[in-house]
Order: C-alpha cells, then structure tokens, then sequence
C-alpha cells in the first residue's frame, strides 16, 4: 500500500509516499480501507518536530473507510461496516489496522468525507463546549479562528448550549462564515483589537471563557479577555508555542484557570467516545450542525495540504483521499 510518512523533521518536503507492506490487523484490531483522512495542525506538529515521534512516521490521526479484515476477538458484524476514528497515529495511507474500540460506525445519512471531516474536530469542539468549560445559558465565549476547522463547529455548539459568541478571523470572508455559523460579533483581528471589543461588548465584564487555539501571538491578550475566575482554554498553537510565564499572572489577572487539553483524556473510554460522536452524528442527521469540507487533495499531494492549512488558507475541514 501507499502512505505518507516522514523521515526527518522539516517542512512539507519531508513528506515521502512510501510504498509499505499491507498492514495485518492483532488480536483486537480491524483492518480499515481507508477512504477520506483528515488532516489536523497535530499532523503539522509532528512533521515539523514540535510533537516528536519515532522515525520514519506515517502521520495522520483520523479517517474514515470500510472495514475489510478483522484481527482476533473482534465482533465478526463489523466487518463490511463503515467506520470513522480517531486519535490513531497512521491515517495517511490507504489501510490501517486501528484498535476495534475506537471505530465508531458510521449512520446511512453520513458519508465517510463527513465523518473523516468531524471526528476528530468534532469531538474537540464537543468536549471544549460540554466538557472543559461546560458551556451554560448566559455565558460568553471568545472562539479565536472562529471560520476554522473547529472553531466553525464550537461555535455551533456553544450556540446551541445558550451562550453568546464572539468569535475572531482574520478576513472579511472569513467573518461571513463566522457568522452563518451563528457567531454573536465576529472582529477581524487584523483591523480591531479583540480585547478592546471583548471589554465592549461585555461592559468591562469579561468573557467567561476563551477558546485559543492560536497560541503564541494570542496567549496574553486572551489571558486579558477574561472575566475574573474566568478560563483560558488553550488547545492549540497554530501560531507557535507560548513561552513560560510566571503562574501568578493568573492570581493579579483575577484568580483566572488555564487549562492545555487534548482530545486523547476526553476520549479515553469506549463510552465516552461514543457519547461524543454519536451527539455530533444524530445533529448532522437532524442538520443541525454544518460540516464544511474546505478542500480535498489526493493522499500524495499532502504537502499542498499542509501548506494551505498552516497557511490560513483555509476555511473549515481539509482532506485527503487515498
């Protein structure tokens, strides 16, 4: 089979199509024909070396197929199923052997683009919302790259858990999809100072949570956004890593809460993650959540991929198709 991999850290030429072994699924395991894959900062992580694996590494962490062959012990009405997971190293290729337990199948009305597009950004946006800062009625959320991947699909779900959004972009095209997903106020960072908007809007309150997935660039000004005991979620950095700070900063700023969660600890039972995808699966079947696809690139153009998504060039989900 083909698939992506790296053998040293760098820029998206270190993406390789390698042509490997078909992978045989374990005792536990079930064999994926992989026909969607998604693609994530996380993958972007890993190829630059800011998330260090073991050398070569097929990068990829979520897709979507057909179950084709079952390992040991799995329920034998599996195979044939069409599935989605995610948080499973090895997605950027056209097969995949992946633990039975995190395969969720997929409903008639989902396709595998779909699933492929939201498991992994889905499920983050849901345990953002219902999870890290429970989301009630009356609460005001600041999602930073509100027309993003995740940031389009947390915004839909804080809406409909009763907050109020202010959600930040980066262009005017940009801001409209913020606000087709249902965005309160939506600033451009690039002409506004989003503190300066929060402080308005709010009347010097505050929001009670922000939502960063920027980083660096973002770090001190959300800190800045927040409502005393009010949470800074940080759970990502597309713009680099924050640097060190001195902890007190959170006491003179309000007694404030920091968190940096990943999926993985909000998805780590069975249970648990069927909880998740089957709440974002039964609202894209009754269409009330909306799943962009931005773009789709075949499985060997996942350099173009890269470069557009760490570009900002893109508005929602990116695939990749074997």
């Amino acid at each position: 089979m083909r698939a992506i991999r790296i053998h040293g850290f760098g820029g998206v030429e270190a993406l390789e199509l390698d042509e490997l072994e078909m992978p045989r699924p374990a005792a536990g395991e079930a064999l994926v024909r992989i026909s969607a894959i998604g693609v994530n900062f996380i993958d972007i992580y890993q190829r630059s070396g800011q998330y260090r694996g073991a050398l070569p590494l097929t990068l990829g962490q979520e897709a979507a197929g057909v179950v084709c062959e079952l390992g040991a012990g799995v329920d034998p009405a599996l195979l044939g199923a069409r599935v989605a997971y995610a948080m499973q190293p090895g997605a950027y290729a056209e097969y995949a052997a992946v633990p039975a337990w995190k395969l969720v199948a997929l409903p008639d009305a989902v396709s595998e683009q779909v699933a492929a597009a939201v498991m992994l950004q889905g499920m983050t946006a849901h345990y953002l919302s219902h999870s890290t800062w429970p989301l009630q009625p009356g609460d005001v959320a600041l999602v930073h790259a509100a027309a993003g991947g995740v940031g389009q699909l947390l915004v839909q779900l804080a809406r409909r858990r009763g907050a109020r959004v202010i959600g930040t972009v980066s262009t005017g095209a940009k801001a409209a999809i913020a606000q087709r997903c249902g965005a309160d106020v939506v600033v451009d960072y690039t002409r506004e100072d989003f503190v300066a908007v929060v402080q308005r809007e709010t009347h010097g309150r505050g929001v009670d949570v922000v939502y960063d997935s920027v980083g660096r660039t973002t770090f001190e000004q959300s800190l800045a956004a927040l409502r005393p005991r009010g949470m800074l979620v940080l759970y990502g950095q597309s713009s680099g890593a924050v640097p060190p700070f001195d902890p007190q900063v959170l006491n003179a700023r309000g007694s404030l809460f920091l968190t940096r969660p990943t999926l993985l600890h909000y998805s780590a039972s069975r249970d648990e993650l069927l909880g998740r995808a089957g709440a974002l699966f039964a609202a894209i079947e009754a269409e009330t959540l909306q799943v962009q696809i931005d773009s789709v690139y075949p499985l060997a153009e996942a350099g173009a991929a890269h470069a557009a998504l760490a570009g900002r060039a893109t508005s929602g989900k990116v695939l990749l198709v074997p």
